[in-house]
């Protein structure tokens, strides 16, 4: 198997590029959009079973099947790639920020009362933190989700590793499915591992995990 024919003939340096940079966006917004949300349930907790239903049936969508039903909206590419990238990522930061608001041990909360702080106040020095490692855990789960659909962006033209992938099974070339499908694992396990490594972090500082 001649990988380095495989790597420069499908420009798989420009492909990674492409393919980081469209998870990198879709990962941030999934964040933003994940842990604003979290915070608006923990707020509004009567909404919470319903909006996190919500997010749920959309997980049930075939990642294929949602791509196809955002092409007559935002066309081919990029665009509709991340914006199913960031629909399947949201229900995990939003589901483990609600959560790690709302399950922080009684004792905190006793000893912040008691020393005259307000709910604000407890909620951004003391529920936030706590719920850090939570919000981490949900953040790791959005990583696999989003590696997983930019990689099938390859089919709606969005470039990317999903491209070489596609362009390997037109072609009926194993030699450039198996190299670029390694390299798309590769890299899931990478990212994985660093989002692991975050998660422990928090846990230990703010949990005092193992």
């Amino acid at each position: 198997m001649d990988v380095q024919w495989v790597w420069e003939s499908q420009k798989l340096t420009q492909r990674t590029i492409e393919h980081l940079r469209m998870f990198s966006i879709s990962l941030l917004l999934a964040i933003v959009i994940g842990v604003t949300l979290g915070l608006f349930l923990y707020r509004r907790p009567k909404l919470a079973s319903l909006t996190l239903n919500i997010l749920n049936v959309v997980e049930t969508i075939p990642t294929l099947a949602l791509l196809v039903l955002f092409l007559p909206i935002l066309g081919i590419g990029e665009k509709p790639t991340i914006a199913a990238s960031v629909l399947y990522s949201i229900l995990p930061i939003a589901r483990n920020t609600y959560t790690g608001l709302t399950t922080v041990e009684r004792s905190y909360l006793e000893v912040a009362e008691a020393i005259g702080l307000s709910d604000r106040e407890i909620l951004v020095k003391v529920r936030f933190p706590l719920a850090l490692p939570l919000i981490a855990a949900g953040v790791r789960i959005a990583v696999v989700f989003t590696m997983g659909v930019v990689t099938l962006g390859g089919l709606i033209a969005a470039g990317g590793l999903g491209a070489p992938i596609q362009t390997g099974i037109h072609l009926y070339d194993k030699e450039i499915i198996i190299v670029a499908g390694l390299w798309v694992g590769i890299l899931a396990l990478l990212l994985d591992g660093i989002a692991a490594l975050i998660e422990k972090y928090l846990r230990r500082r703010y949990r005092g995990g193992d």
